[in-house]
C-alpha cells in the first residue's frame, strides 16, 4: 500500500478549537472579559520573567557562583539571565511554525508547559557547592527553555482584545495587557520580600528561594485555560478568517519587510530600556553597594509597580485622545529627561533611601506611561498578513536590543565608571526612539 494512502492527517488543534468554540460560546465575548483573560496571561509570563531576574541578584551569585566575587558573580547571573532574549526570537520562529502546523492551542499548551515546566525545574538545581560547573549548565539550558517558551506565548489576543473594542477606546484596552509587567512584578517581588525579610540569609539560600519558581507551574497552568478559553471564541476565528491573526511564513515577512521589523524593534527602545533600569538594575546596586536590605527594597519597588499600573492605564486615555505615536513622542522625551537628570545627580542614588524612592517612584511612571502603548507595535506599512508575525517579531527584537543586557551592560559600566552610565546608557535608548520615530512618521498601531 503507499505511503500516501496509509499516513492520516497531521494532527491539529483546530477541530478540537471548533468544538469548544460551539460548546461555550453562546454569547458575544465583551471586551472585558477577553481583558481579564489576557492580563491573567501576561502576568503569569512576566512572574516567570521577574522570579529569575531577582534571584540573578539575591540568589545566583551566591548558590551558582560563589567562586566569584559578588560583583563578578551578580554579572555572570545576569549574562545568564540575558540568554532568554536571545532565545525568544528562535522561540518565535519555532513555535510559528507549530501554530501553522497543527494550531493555536496546541502551540500555548506547549509554549506555556515550557515555560512552566523551565521556572519549576529550576527550584530543583544544586548548587556549585554540590555538582560543580553542571549547576551553571543547567541553569544555562532552562533560561534558555524560559527564553524558546515566552517567544512562543505570542497568542494574538492583546490584538483580539483591541480589535473588538470600541474605536474611540482602543488605546486604552491595547494598554490593558500590559498591566501583566507590573501585576507579575508585585507578586515574584512580594513573595522575595517575605522570605528576605523572615528568613535567616542561611535558610534562604537553601530552601527559601526555590518556593517563588515552583508556584511558576501552577500559576501557567490556570493562565493555560485561561487563555485557551480566548482562542477558543467566535471573535478569534473571524479575525483568522480575515487573517488578522494568522501566522504568516518568516521567511517572506523578512525578505520583504526587515526594514520595518527594525523601525518596530526601535521604536520602543526607551520603553524597553527603561524596564530593566527601574526593575532588576536597581536591587542588584542596592544588593552590591548600599546596606539596604534587598528585602525592604523590593516592597519599594512594588509600591512603584501600582504606580506603573496606574501609568499604563493613563497612556490608554491618553493615547485615545493624542494619539499613539505622539504619546511615544511625549513618553520617550520625558524619558530622555530622566536619562539626563540621572546623569546630573547620580548621587542620589546611592545612600540615599529617599532619593532611591524618587528614582523607582518617577521611573515606574514613566515606565507605565510609554510601556503601556509600545508593546508588540508596529507600523501601518506592513502588510495586514504579515502584522501578526510581524508584532511578535518586532517584539522579541525590542527586548533583545533594547533590554536582554541592559542589566548586564549598565551594572559594568557603573561598577567601573560610576552611576552616571544608567543615565547614558537610557539616553541612548530614549534618542533612538525619537530618532525612530522622526524616520517612520507613520502612525503607530496595534496589529
Amino acid at each position: 500500500m503507499a505511503m500516501d494512502q496509509v499516513q492520516g492527517p497531521v494532527p491539529s488543534s483546530t477541530p478540537l478549537e471548533r468544538d469548544a468554540r460551539l460548546a461555550s460560546t453562546d454569547h458575544k465575548v465583551a471586551p472585558s472579559e477577553i481583558a481579564i483573560g489576557v492580563i491573567i496571561g501576561r502576568a503569569a509570563e512576566y512572574f516567570d520573567f521577574f522570579v529569575f531576574a531577582i534571584a540573578s541578584v539575591v540568589v545566583f551569585p551566591k548558590v551558582f557562583f560563589p567562586f566569584a566575587e559578588p560583583v563578578t558573580g551578580t554579572l555572570y547571573s545576569f549574562a545568564i539571565f540575558s540568554l532568554a532574549f536571545i532565545a525568544r526570537p528562535v522561540g518565535s520562529i519555532i513555535f510559528t511554525a507549530v501554530d501553522r502546523r497543527h494550531g493555536r492551542g496546541v502551540k500555548l499548551t506547549i509554549a506555556l508547559f515550557l515555560l512552566g515546566f523551565s521556572t519549576m525545574a529550576i527550584s530543583f538545581l544544586p548548587g556549585y557547592a554540590q555538582i560543580g560547573a553542571w549547576s551553571l549548565y543547567l541553569l544555562g539550558v532552562l533560561r534558555i527553555g524560559q527564553g524558546l517558551a515566552l517567544g512562543g506565548a505570542w497568542d494574538g489576543l492583546a490584538s483580539l482584545l483591541a480589535l473588538n473594542a470600541p474605536i474611540e477606546r482602543r488605546g486604552f484596552y491595547a494598554a490593558l495587557p500590559q498591566l501583566g509587567a507590573p501585576f507579575g512584578f508585585i507578586v515574584a517581588g512580594t513573595l522575595f520580600s517575605f522570605f528576605l525579610l523572615n528568613l535567616p540569609e542561611a535558610d534562604f539560600l537553601d530552601w527559601g528561594w526555590r518556593y517563588p519558581f515552583f508556584c511558576a507551574f501552577a500559576i501557567n497552568v490556570v493562565a493555560l485555560f485561561a487563555r485557551l478559553r480566548l482562542v477558543a471564541t467566535d471573535e478569534f476565528a473571524r479575525l483568522l478568517e480575515l487573517r488578522r491573526l494568522e501566522p504568516s511564513p518568516i521567511l517572506p515577512l523578512i525578505r520583504g519587510h526587515a526594514g520595518d521589523l527594525l523601525l518596530g524593534a526601535l521604536i520602543p527602545l526607551a520603553s524597553f530600556a527603561l524596564f530593566h533600569l527601574v526593575t532588576v538594575f536597581p536591587i542588584s546596586w542596592i544588593t552590591l553597594f548600599t546596606h539596604r536590605s534587598a528585602g525592604e527594597f523590593l516592597m519599594v519597588q512594588c509600591s512603584g509597580a501600582f504606580i506603573c499600573a496606574g501609568a499604563i492605564l493613563a497612556s490608554g486615555l491618553i493615547a485615545d485622545q493624542i494619539g499613539r505615536r505622539m504619546l511615544l513622542l511625549i513618553s520617550a522625551g520625558l524619558i530622555a529627561v530622566f536619562a539626563v537628570g540621572s546623569i546630573i545627580a547620580p548621587l542620589l542614588f546611592e545612600e540615599n533611601a529617599i532619593g532611591q524612592t524618587i528614582y523607582v517612584n518617577a521611573g515606574f511612571a514613566l515606565l507605565g506611561l510609554s510601556y503601556g502603548q509600545s508593546s508588540g507595535a508596529v507600523t501601518s506599512r506592513l502588510e495586514q498578513r504579515y502584522r501578526y508575525t510581524g508584532a511578535a517579531l518586532t517584539n522579541d527584537l525590542a527586548w533583545l536590543l533594547g533590554a536582554g543586557f541592559a542589566p548586564l551592560i549598565v551594572l559594568y559600566l557603573s561598577a567601573r565608571y560610576g552611576l552616571a552610565c544608567v543615565g547614558l546608557y537610557l539616553l541612548s535608548g530614549a534618542l533612538t526612539t525619537l530618532l525612530t520615530l522622526s524616520v517612520s512618521r507613520s502612525e503607530v498601531r496595534q496589529v
